[in-house]
């Protein structure tokens, strides 16, 4: 089992209560930024002394002021300072206590992996505050996000110690950092498995609409079984967060929603999907669903670890019961399936664009 700190989905109808880190640098070294590149030069095909006072000069990265220029970092954006979003970890400080007992293969083998590119003294007490903020995430989240952050402070450019610190800010419904976070942790590992926790991120912060355009900006295809399921789930409280729970059950039904077999994302998957059916007023299914949620993880719990997957049996649910059955309510799902689907196909050609945009707005590599 991994040792980075892991996300639940969010539990039956919770909403969370609750930006962007690393904001975008210079395109180069000491030119100007890509919106005012064309302006800069007709300035100076214009001649005239003003020309070189307004023209916008960009701090170079070996830290000598652009061009000669030494007002320039004067007139840099704040944003060209941090572009790989640190500024968030950089205020003071102080480091937590870590226990003598703590050693640095007790992280997961592949994030200790990741560590690599670290002087060995450092790469040890980064892996030792990784260990911490997983060890404590559950109990005292809190700390363990001052574990994540001074783990950051020591290595800002790894992508496992900048999604340790989004799970810690999301843990502790800081949603605009676990938001900063989690983009920049895709960014420097342009992986999408945390998209979920974006999405669920930009509810916290009010912004649900937005939540179901980031859902839509990754076919859910490319994405793994598990982490489909997550989004699934997260996508469907955003449906909520708009009073439609018609569409927030078919966002639900999923080929995953096996009443007859549990995965570990199953019983998560099963009490969001009770939870709606509640909300839709349909109660007795709502009810049988909830069971099927506690059945499979109690049987989950009862693994040894080596399978994730087990059959459910249910000796007092009959066919007649499942959902489904009603035929009014099952025609009224197809309709807003087909709704959804048709909502889908619609932005599904202009929000990944948008989406891409604006990140490319707030960060640069």
């Amino acid at each position: 089992m991994s040792d980075t700190p892991r996300r639940d989905g969010p539990a039956r109808n919770d909403r969370p209560s609750g930006g962007r880190g690393g904001a975008g640098g210079a395109r180069s070294a000491g030119g100007a930024g890509r919106g005012d590149s064309a302006g800069g030069r007709g300035d100076r095909r214009q001649g005239g002394s003003g020309s070189q006072s307004t023209e916008k000069r960009l701090w170079t990265k070996g830290g000598a002021p652009a061009r000669g220029d030494r007002d320039a970092r004067e007139r840099e954006v704040p944003e060209d300072r941090d572009p790989f979003g640190i500024r968030s970890v950089r205020a003071y400080h102080e480091a937590p206590e870590i226990p003598d007992d703590v050693t640095p293969k007790q992280l997961d083998r592949v994030a200790l992996n990741e560590l690599k590119t670290l002087s060995k003294e450092n790469a040890e007490g980064v892996a030792k505050h990784l260990v911490m903020a997983a060890r404590l995430i559950e109990d005292d989240p809190q700390l363990a996000h001052s574990h994540a952050i001074s783990a950051a402070r020591r290595a800002g450019r790894i992508g496992v110690v900048r999604e340790t610190l989004a799970i810690t800010a999301y843990a502790i419904e800081d949603y605009a950092l676990a938001l900063r976070e989690l983009r920049t942790y895709r960014r420097i590992t342009g992986r999408d498995d945390q998209l979920p926790m974006m999405v669920d991120s930009e509810r916290g912060l009010g912004r649900p609409a937005k939540a179901l355009e980031l859902g839509r900006s990754v076919p859910r295809s490319s994405l793994p079984v598990p982490v489909q399921v997550e989004l699934a789930i997260a996508m469907s409280g955003a449906r909520l967060d708009l009073q439609d729970a018609q569409a927030a059950l078919v966002e639900l039904e999923i080929p995953q929603l096996d009443p007859e077999t549990a995965f570990s994302y199953s019983p998560g998957l099963f009490d969001a999907y009770a939870t709606v059916l509640e909300e839709l007023g349909r109660g007795a299914e709502a009810e049988q669903w909830f069971a099927r949620a506690e059945r499979a993880e109690e049987a989950l719990d009862d693994l040894d670890g080596d399978d994730d997957m087990i059959e459910v049996v249910e000796e007092d649910v009959v066919g007649s019961d499942v959902v489904g059955s009603d035929g009014a309510a099952e025609k009224s799902t197809k309709e807003t399936e087909a709704a959804v689907k048709n909502e889908d196909e619609r932005h599904g050609a202009t929000n990944t664009p948008t989406v891409q945009a604006e990140e490319d707005d707030h960060v640069d590599d």
